[in-house]
């Protein structure tokens, strides 16, 4: 009978991890580019100890991955705005100096012509260095591949011209890991944990839109719900242990 109740009791202290996951997806549902991550799951551990080893209690299982599934687009029409097609990451200077990976592609020019995500990372180009752009009225252009071109109106003989190239990567069947910042690290075929081999698909980026999260409100709504009923469940079933223990003591004591 107590075993039932441990196991109840565990149950009950490992969904606080879901509930935690979930709570920080649902936080992040306007936040441009954000991707779930840390799936859960309990497996039964076996405990080891004295005596016989025959009790299994409920463990939560996390797993640190990226899920790049494609959240919907947000057309702003800015030049500088771009949202990443299929597996595309941009990589960006996390404030650590390391070199990390995002999805948000809201960018900006800081004074000193810097390109910069929203979230204030330097964007970083084909050879992982960050990108500064001249400025004084200044038109700029985003490819789908994504060269930055700039035409300068005071001088229109010269056109657009090549002024950088992000370093944009496709990170097919490249495991994709959450770093304490928010932004995403590789967790195989790379030796520095920063960069990574490309993936098998073709890095490309849409101009004039980005990416929203690809948590679903719904989705994660109905999961709460599935989870304060197993709450319940797990309450009633160590009330019921306590009756039938109860029960037990009584008939004893006859």
């Amino acid at each position: 009978m107590d075993r039932l109740v441990f196991t109840a009791n565990m149950a009950m202290s490992e969904y606080r991890l879901d509930r935690q996951n979930m709570t920080h997806e649902l936080a992040n549902v306007s936040t441009p580019g954000f991707k779930k991550a840390f799936q859960l799951a309990n497996r039964a551990i076996r405990t080891e100890g004295d005596g016989f080893d025959t009790r299994y209690l409920p463990r939560a299982v996390t797993s640190p991955l990226i899920d790049l599934a494609p959240g919907p687009r947000i057309v702003t029409n800015k030049p500088l705005d771009i949202a990443m097609d299929n597996k595309t990451v941009l990589p960006v200077l996390a404030d650590n100096g390391e070199i990390a990976w995002t999805r948000r592609g809201d960018m900006a020019l800081d004074p000193e012509g810097f390109l910069r995500t929203q979230e204030g990372y330097l964007v970083l180009d084909d050879s992982l260095q960050p990108i500064q752009l001249p400025q004084g009225g200044i038109s700029y252009q985003i490819t789908t591949d994504g060269t930055i071109t700039g035409f300068d109106p005071a001088a229109p003989a010269n056109g657009f011209e090549v002024l950088a190239i992000l370093g944009i990567q496709d990170a097919t069947d490249v495991d994709l890991a959450r770093r304490e910042d928010g932004l995403f690290k590789p967790m195989n075929n790379t030796q520095d944990r920063q960069t990574f081999e490309p993936g098998t698909g073709i890095a490309s980026v849409t101009v004039g839109a980005i990416e929203g999260s690809n948590v679903s409100t719904v989705h994660t709504l109905v999961k709460f719900i599935d989870h304060m009923r197993s709450f319940e469940m797990q309450t009633k079933i160590i009330r019921e242990m306590k009756d039938n223990d109860a029960s037990g003591e009584s008939m004893l004591g006859l």
